[in-house]
């Protein structure tokens, strides 16, 4: 009977609506040779649930594996699911419940308990994590062990009574319908600078293709989810809410917000609006109304392209502007050079132009980097001729450096790690480098840590039971200067003996690993999210050891072939089948920025 009621609703489910799926971090498939921009598109075709009612010979079985059914259509409000319920169960998960998540579906529930008038019936399960009702996940393995409680109406018909959790509990939704029913979407805020914009992702339920762009703009309204918060500010004064649906009509969106946004800055929060609702191709221009009023941001139309606020970027700016972004490599005689026409240009020589895993600030002022054996961070000034290296830091006994990483600010990061534990230093421009007051990863080995170019998040490769693992982190600011950097997250389970990464763009990571089918290490990009990861590029690389990685610039791996070092490229790096080719004698390739 359970298999009967599956299968009534897989034959009434496919309805194509227009907007995506998504992914759930812990899992996924890996694709080949799909961008990753293509992985993330909100607006692919999604796969529309239409549940079915519970039938009165059902009995308590077949009524719970029903309700968990029903429970992954966000039609109407859940409505058919609740006919599930008993009339005083006032179960009500409203548009964006919590969520737990299981690898499969429920195919069995157990009745474990049964009179002629009510049962238990027990579920079990394999949890790989929630979705909070602010729509962030995290990932939770681990076995679910729940019970239901039901009783028969006067009617002579089952219904359930009582739910785990009680009346307040949230949704039991499978891998699949979760990337049937949501879709994973970035919300933008403020970094402390107050100019910088942060992507926030968050899994936001589809209902309609037509509610999409109001169920957008209304999640931004919210505010971060609790994981970014207190790591982001917004321009929307407190209580602005929408005053009425975002309309949509020749591809002009129309936000009409409520009087409280007159108080706010119109620039700020239209740069929000603006790279909050490009996620839907429907819309190419919007016009920003208070209480009914246009309201125009200084040198624009009434209606603005969402493609305007560039300057706002989260990658800051890109080898698309007017300053070109040169990619830096170790030369073969020991030498900080500029990779040109697949030659490395010296720039640097001496003592400092051989120092390991070297990083240029992304003002070109000075550049950090390792001694060969990892113990020891060094700086120099220029980057040019042969400037003296100078210690900043020496590591404890046993300990070793990650590669140093810069902020857009002129902030230097690494992390100082041994087997069991690791510390974050830091080092503001002008000042010695301190300890993080707070850091989230003080009981484990980090291997790589990389902060994003929005000075917000950061990225790092951590050992977690035994495997270098990929997680994202968040850089909060106090008001004293001091720093909490924690709450950091798995990305994705598809990768495992994680090497090096490096920020490919807000939304990816380019990494070095190994997926779970393959005996050697290879390139991957990996959306943040947690969607599928991609491969990059074909052909042999020898022995990857390092990547590097830039909005708009090729993806470049030091790797070790015969005994030599080596940096590749692809062919051709707008191609992600592209082969790669390997051409200059040279190692450690970097970006500044």
């Amino acid at each position: 009977m359970t298999r009967r009621i599956t299968c009534l609703l897989v034959a009434a489910a496919f309805l194509l609506g227009g907007a995506g799926c998504a992914t759930v971090p812990s899992g996924g498939q890996v694709v080949e040779g799909e961008s990753a921009e293509r992985a993330e598109r909100v607006d692919d075709p999604y796969v529309r649930l239409i549940p079915v009612k519970p039938h009165p010979e059902w009995g308590p079985a077949q009524i719970v594996s029903g309700f968990l059914a029903a429970s992954a259509s966000f039609d109407d409000n859940h409505k058919v699911a609740k006919q599930y319920l008993s009339r005083d169960n006032s179960w009500n998960p409203g548009l964006r419940p919590s969520v737990t998540v299981l690898a499969g579906r429920i195919d069995d529930p157990q009745v474990i308990k049964s009179t002629d008038r009510s049962a238990t019936v027990r579920v079990t399960g394999e949890e790989v994590g929630t979705i909070s009702s602010d729509g962030q996940y995290t990932a939770s393995p681990k076995e679910l062990d729940a019970t239901f409680q039901l009783a028969k109406t006067p009617q002579g018909v089952w219904r359930i009574t009582s739910l785990p959790g009680g009346e307040k509990a949230g949704l039991l939704l499978t891998q699949d319908d979760v990337e049937r029913a949501m879709r994973t979407v970035n919300l933008f805020f403020y970094a402390p600078d107050r100019h910088t914009l942060v992507p926030n992702g968050i899994f936001l339920p589809v209902v309609n293709r037509q509610t999409l762009p109001t169920q957008l703009v209304h999640a931004l309204l919210t505010g971060p989810t609790s994981w970014l918060k207190g790591a982001v500010q917004t321009a929307f004064p407190e209580g602005t809410r929408l005053k009425r649906r975002v309309h949509v009509e020749n591809e002009v969106a129309t936000v009409d917000l409520t009087e409280e946004a007159r108080a706010g800055n119109i620039e700020r929060m239209s740069a929000q609006l603006s790279w909050t609702m490009r996620q839907l191709s429907e819309i190419k221009r919007w016009r920003l109304q208070i209480d009914g009023e246009t309201v125009t941001p200084d040198g624009m139309d009434a209606t603005q392209p969402v493609h305007a606020w560039e300057v706002n970027s989260p990658d800051g700016r890109t080898s698309h502007d007017e300053t070109h972004q040169d990619a830096y490599v170790v030369g073969p005689s020991g030498f900080l050079g500029t990779l040109e026409d697949d030659r490395a240009q010296p720039v640097v020589t001496g003592a400092a132009g051989s120092l390991s895993r070297p990083a240029v600030a992304p003002d070109y002022q000075e550049f950090a980097g390792l001694s060969s054996n990892a113990d020891q961070v060094l700086v120099a000034a220029p980057v040019n001729g042969t400037p003296t290296p100078r210690v900043m830091l020496n590591a404890q006994e046993d300990a070793r450096f990650t590669a140093p990483s810069w902020s857009s600010d002129g902030t230097l990061w690494v992390v100082e790690s041994k087997d069991d534990e690791s510390w974050l230093w830091v080092r503001r421009r002008g000042e010695e480098p301190v300890r993080a007051a707070h850091w989230g990863l003080g009981g484990r080995e980090v291997l790589e840590f990389r902060v994003a170019r929005d000075g917000v998040r950061a990225a790092v490769i951590a050992r977690v039971d035994g495997r270098p693992q990929v997680q994202i982190g968040r850089i909060a600011q106090a008001p004293d200067g001091s720093l909490d950097v924690g709450s950091f997250l798995p990305v994705s389970s598809e990768l495992q003996d994680a090497v090096d990464l490096a920020w490919r763009d807000y939304n990816t990571l380019a990494v070095l690993g190994r997926a779970k089918r393959d005996s050697q290490t290879l390139p991957f990009l990996m959306p943040i999210s947690g969607s599928a990861i991609t491969s990059l590029g074909v052909g042999s690389l020898g022995e990857p050891q390092t990547i590097a990685a830039a909005p708009g610039a090729p993806v470049l791996i030091g790797t070790r072939s015969s005994g030599k070092d080596q940096v590749c490229r692809q062919r051709a790096p707008s191609n992600s089948y592209s082969p790669w080719i390997c051409p200059t004698p040279a190692k450690d390739p970097s970006y500044p920025r």
